[in-house]
């Protein structure tokens, strides 16, 4: 199969239209993450990804814990330098429900129409380059990381952080990309500061206590 074909076919669709594309049909129909990453060549990270951080949108306690280790497999692969996603057959035939992607889709469908005109592929080259993918991975890693904790009111701060990641994928746009490398390390650097102080205040409690 000719790879850079079917990135060519794939670019003449933006990402607003591959989800309204996916959520045309029946609502009780599953969507294997199989056919989610179906002829979409080096986009198929970021639909990965993308399908991933879905559970972390929906307002369970468990979402977190759901998408966290999707993030950091992605993550993991990324670091190893596959340019395909790799999925074990338990995961790659299962997938959301086409109504929950309908419902997703109908949210954030508004927002990626204000986005088309600076979401677009560009620095292509970057994305391309041997350090992108391991930096991309080692921050998806640890964010997916982050996100798979019990830290309340998070999921959603991480769910959209990721998303960056995910639509800079999907769309090749090495620009976003760099925005979310750096709200990345930013929201990393915070945690460990946040962390860290967690830590030492639960030492000196423990300290007072023994």
């Amino acid at each position: 199969m000719n790879d850079g074909g079917q990135d060519a076919d794939v670019h003449e669709k933006g990402t607003r239209a591959i989800l309204d594309a996916l959520a045309d049909g029946d609502p009780n129909d599953v969507l294997t993450l199989q056919d989610l990453l179906s002829g979409l060549g080096r986009r198929a990270f970021g639909m990965l990804l993308f399908a991933s951080v879905l559970p972390a949108f929906i307002p369970i306690p468990i979402g977190g814990a759901i998408s966290g280790p999707l993030v950091m497999l992605i993550g993991v692969q990324l670091c190893i330098g596959l340019r395909t996603p790799w999925l074990p057959r338990f995961l790659a035939s299962r997938g959301p429900h086409r109504s929950a992607l309908t419902k997703f889709d109908a949210r954030i469908s508004p927002w990626l129409a204000k986005l088309e005109h600076l979401i677009r592929p560009r620095l292509s080259w970057m994305l391309d380059s041997r350090l992108a993918a391991p930096v991309t991975g080692l921050m998806l890693l640890l964010l997916g990381l982050l996100l798979s904790l019990p830290i309340p009111l998070t999921n959603y701060l991480f769910a959209v952080l990721l998303l960056m990641f995910a639509l800079a994928l999907l769309e090749r746009d090495g620009a976003l990309m760099v925005v979310a490398w750096v709200a990345g390390v930013g929201t990393l650097i915070a945690f460990g500061f946040l962390g860290g102080g967690i830590a030492t205040e639960t030492m000196q409690l423990l300290h007072k206590w023994f």
